[in-house]
């Protein structure tokens, strides 16, 4: 049943790495194998449930005689939930940013990046646009930041190439931003909920990586932008019967997102409860603050007719489910052993993390990014400090305690390799939507920037750990 189930994964990868192909939705692939796979755990469970945790079933039993019964309902009381909660802890949190990033693009406080951005010179609206990217997906979903920058920039570029150049210097912008935050990638977000990393050290170490892995690609791809765009300025977007906040009020509402946010690290320090929890905290007070702000439209028949945008509340319910999905699944994948067998083996065979990460960073780039990177996660439990002593090779296992190396070159190495095609990460598919892109057109044009940037990226990490280290 072990091998059944792998393959189920395995499958569910080929088809969420093909759904550009296949046009079946990735959040509906990862779910069925998620729930597909636990049945199957959960039938074969005596098995499993004996090889992997006989002294927790022991106890649980309490001198009763085992049975099928006993066997399931120590599965979902002991073994599942645990990984319901996981996921669901990082569900809400994705929950509570996203209607963050939603409140804050109702009242026109990203209305700003348009004003910033308003010029013909190539290079200067490359950089300036791509510039906000990096800066708020750092602090808020990388989707939800793709598509609105993607959608303000198809709105002011003419040239349907010269948007597809710039497109995918926003993907990457996004992807690269949000990979040096604990808050600007799920992957992030569940390195520092399970304690592999802290918030302070996870982005002291990735944030100049990030940048060079951001910075290389746009250079090379702003080579091929001719000096002057075809370009214009549409007036400002109408948002239903529209918010009458002025600019400072626009301003007070970001500085309450964003420095919310900023403030989330802190308050799971504080009081270590999980992040969604400050994450809704800081949704309720933008929440009370946006209607004391709009008290004038809080009445029944104006709130009726105001239309609230619905593609990024969309596209956001795909990436929860699909995040929820790939978690359950690796869950049923990760209690049958094999995930500990691998990684036995690679630890033998090639004992080395950067050449783990450079071939993770690789499946990424073929695969989905989260699932490769939930799969290394899935392979290494955390190894405490104490615990180092034990091990024969201690220097190799100091990669994998908390703020070790290997979380780091992980979640770097998925993160940007995930763009080095367009259709393996959540930001490329959606570019490739809007603007009608052929994976070819971005394999010829952006593949090998990303590449370079990439592997520059990986090299600064690496030279960082071994000038402190």
């Amino acid at each position: 049943m072990t091998l059944v189930i792998v393959l189920l994964l395995l499958l569910g990868c080929l088809l969420i790495a093909t759904s550009h192909l296949t046009k079946v939705n990735k959040a509906a692939i990862a779910v069925f194998v998620g729930t597909v796979g636990w049945v199957l755990y959960i039938c074969y469970g005596t098995d499993f449930v004996m090889s992997q945790h006989p002294h927790e079933y022991m106890e649980f039993l309490a001198g009763e005689s085992p049975s099928s019964k006993a066997v399931k309902h120590f599965i979902c009381d002991n073994i599942f939930l645990k990984y319901v909660g996981k996921a669901a802890a990082i569900v809400l949190f994705l929950l509570a940013t996203m209607s963050i990033i939603e409140i804050l693009n109702n009242n026109g406080c990203f209305d700003f990046v348009s004003e910033w951005i308003r010029t013909r010179n190539s290079k200067r609206l490359l950089w300036s646009i791509t510039l906000a990217t990096f800066i708020i997906s750092a602090n808020l979903d990388n989707l939800t930041t793709t598509t609105m920058m993607l959608t303000i920039m198809h709105n002011i570029v003419q040239s349907r190439r010269q948007r597809m150049v710039i497109g995918c210097a926003i993907v990457l912008a996004a992807n690269a931003g949000g990979c040096f935050t604990v808050i600007g990638d799920p992957a992030g977000i569940i390195l520092w909920d399970n304690g592999a990393v802290t918030a302070t050290n996870f982005s002291a170490f990735l944030a100049l990586p990030a940048i060079v892995a951001w910075v290389v690609p746009t250079l090379m791809l702003g080579r091929s932008l001719p000096e002057r765009l075809d370009a214009e300025w549409p007036a400002a977007p109408y948002r239903g019967d529209d918010t009458n906040l002025n600019r400072w009020q626009r301003i007070v509402m970001l500085i309450v997102g964003i420095g919310g946010l900023w403030f989330i690290p802190t308050f799971h320090n504080i009081t270590k409860l999980s992040p969604f929890l400050g994450a809704l905290c800081v949704l309720s007070v933008l929440w009370v603050v946006n209607e004391i702000f709009n008290h004038k439209l809080m009445n029944a028949d104006q709130m009726i007719l105001r239309k609230v945008p619905r593609t990024l509340q969309y596209g956001s319910i795909q990436l929860m489910l699909f995040v929820m999905g790939v978690m359950l699944a690796m869950g049923a994948v990760q209690e049958t052993g094999i995930l500990g067998m691998a990684s036995e083996w690679i630890d033998y065979n090639i004992h080395n993390i950067w050449a783990l990460g450079a071939f993770a960073g690789l499946l990424s780039g073929i695969f989905d990014a989260f699932t490769v990177m939930m799969t290394g996660l899935s392979m290494y439990p955390i190894v405490e400090t104490w615990q180092l002593n034990m091990w024969v090779d201690a220097d190799y296992m100091a990669n994998f305690v908390q703020n070790g190396a290997f979380w780091k070159v992980l979640a770097f190495s998925t993160a940007v390799g995930g763009c080095l095609l367009c259709f393996t990460n959540p930001s490329g598919l959606a570019l490739m939507k809007m603007e009608r892109m052929r994976v070819g057109w971005y394999l010829k044009n952006c593949t090998g920037s990303v590449f370079v940037g990439w592997l520059l990226g990986l090299a600064v990490l690496w030279l960082e750990y071994y000038l402190i280290y």
